[in-house]
C-alpha cells in the first residue's frame, strides 16, 4: 500500500512523497483501512449503512447480544455490507466468561467465521473492561483456534499477558467507552504499541477526528470507534472526517515528526544581505 501526499494544492504531487506502508493484518484477516467501525447508537439503519459507506473501513463490529434474530426486518446484519466489510463479533454486554463464551457458541451457530472481539466487562458504572475475564476467555478461545481480538484497559501488562494467551490483535482503550475524552494516556498507548508483537488497536474514547489523527501518530495499527460516528449531528461526515484524520495521522507517523526543543530554531537561515 501507498500513501500518496500532496502540495502547492489539489493535483500537485510533490516528488518523492508517497510513503510505503504495508496493510493491517489480524490473524488471517488482512485489512486496507486501519479503521474499524461499530454498529450501536445509530438513529436508524440507513444512516449507519450511509456512514459504513463512507468510512471506507472494511471491518465492522457488531454486539451479536443486540442483535433481533427473530424479526428478520430489524436484524442489523442485514443492513451491513458484506462485500465491503467482514464482520467482527462482540462480547458487548457480557459481564462474565460464561456469558463472553455463549457469544462465541452463537457465532458458531450463525455459521459465522471465528473471529471474535472479546469484551468482558467488569463495572456497570465506568463499564471498565474486567481483565481476568478477558484474559480468560481470550486464552480458552485462541486455544480453539479463534482469532481473537482483546478489549481492555491500557495496562502495559496486562497487554502483554494477552498477546501471550493468543490474541492476534490487542485492543486498549483511550479512554471509557461512549465517554469521547479521546487518548488520555498516550504515553501507555506508545509503551503497549513498543513492546507488542501484535497488532496494537485503539478502542473506545475517541470523541472527534482529531482524536483519530493523535491515535495513530503513537504509530498504533488501528483505531475503532463507534459512538464519535453515531452519536454526531451528522454521522456521515463525521464517518468521513474520521476516515480522513485516520489516515493523516498515519502518513504523519510514517513521515516523523520533528523533535520537539526546549528553545526556539530559527526555520530561515540568517544571512547578511
Amino acid at each position: 500500500m501507498a500513501i500518496q501526499a500532496s502540495r502547492n494544492g489539489a493535483g500537485a504531487t510533490c516528488t518523492g512523497s508517497t510513503l510505503a506502508d504495508a496493510p493491517l493484518v489480524v490473524g488471517p484477516y488482512t485489512l486496507n483501512s486501519r479503521m474499524i467501525v461499530g454498529t450501536g447508537k445509530f438513529e436508524n439503519f440507513d444512516i449507519m449503512r450511509a456512514a459504513h459507506r463512507v468510512s471506507e473501513s472494511d471491518m465492522v463490529t457488531v454486539a451479536l447480544r443486540r442483535v433481533d434474530l427473530k424479526n428478520p426486518d430489524n436484524n442489523i446484519l442485514r443492513f451491513i455490507d458484506t462485500q465491503q466489510m467482514t464482520i467482527l463479533p462482540n462480547t458487548a454486554g457480557c459481564y462474565s466468561v460464561a456469558e463472553a463464551l455463549q457469544v462465541a457458541e452463537l457465532i458458531l451457530e450463525l455459521d459465522l467465521p471465528k473471529l471474535i472481539k472479546v469484551e468482558v466487562i467488569g463495572d456497570q458504572k465506568t463499564l471498565m473492561p474486567d481483565p481476568l475475564g478477558t484474559h480468560e476467555v481470550t486464552k480458552k478461545l485462541a486455544a480453539e483456534g479463534w482469532t481473537c481480538m482483546a478489549y481492555c484497559s491500557d495496562d502495559i501488562v496486562l497487554c502483554k499477558r494477552l498477546e501471550e494467551a493468543g490474541a492476534a490483535a490487542v485492543m486498549p482503550l483511550g479512554s471509557p467507552i461512549g465517554s469521547g475524552r479521546g487518548i488520555l494516556n498516550p504515553g501507555n498507548i506508545r509503551l503497549i504499541k513498543e513492546a507488542a508483537r501484535v497488532p496494537i488497536i485503539v478502542d473506545a474514547g475517541v470523541g472527534t477526528a482529531s482524536d483519530c489523527a493523535l491515535a495513530m501518530e503513537l504509530g498504533i495499527d488501528g483505531i475503532l470507534l463507534n459512538t464519535c460516528i453515531a452519536t454526531a449531528k451528522n454521522p456521515v461526515a463525521m464517518a468521513a472526517a474520521c476516515r480522513d484524520a485516520t489516515r493523516a495521522g498515519r502518513t504523519s507517523f510514517l513521515a516523523g515528526r520533528m523533535e520537539k526543543r526546549a528553545y526556539a530554531s530559527a526555520s530561515s537561515p540568517i544571512k547578511d544581505f
